[in-house]
């Protein structure tokens, strides 16, 4: 399995946790998004194809493209929204 198709699998995975927990998107850029709610992060959990590994994330002031290959990791985040 891929780095990318990793970071999708656990994305979904944590999307679809039973009660949701937040988790923080932790970037190349060291840049962090803590996803507050299922319905903030948005992707094709479909897609297979070759470049179809971006993401939208829309969180408070937050409005954010990017790709699965700039997540360097995911961690659930503590009730202040650091990663826990």
């Amino acid at each position: 399995m891929s780095c990318v198709e990793s970071i999708r699998t656990e994305l979904q995975r944590l999307i679809r946790a039973a009660p949701f927990r937040k988790f923080a998107l932790v970037l190349e850029s060291g840049n962090r998004v803590v996803i507050e709610h299922p319905e903030n992060i948005a992707f094709d959990p479909e897609a297979k194809e070759p470049g179809a590994d971006d993401f939208y994330v829309i969180t408070g002031r937050i409005r954010m493209f990017s790709t699965f290959a700039t997540v360097s990791s995911i961690a659930l985040a503590d009730q202040g929204g650091a990663a826990a």
